[in-house]
């Protein structure tokens, strides 16, 4: 079961990043690309999560998910603060 949730989950994030990057390539709204950039380090952290969990259960992947998330959050909370329109 934990399979099917964390890859549910490393897709959803995919998606979502694949339907940002999209959207900003049409408009050119610089949200739409922090946002999505933002997507592709979830998706990356999934990924991980997935890696740490299933794959390699003997090898530690916290501090790469944790910095994965961390770059991710902070490409948004970048683009929110620093560059609005």
């Amino acid at each position: 079961m934990a399979v099917l949730i964390y890859s549910l989950c490393a897709l959803t994030a995919f998606t979502c990043a694949c339907l940002l990057l999209r959207a900003y390539r049409r408009s050119q709204y610089r949200l739409l690309l922090w946002s999505g950039l933002c997507f592709v380090g979830l998706t990356l952290n999934n990924v991980l999560l997935i890696a740490d969990k299933l794959v390699f259960p003997d090898i530690d992947f916290v501090p790469a998910r944790a910095a994965s998330a961390f770059v991710a959050m902070a490409v948004l909370i970048y683009g929110l603060v620093w560059d609005s329109e």
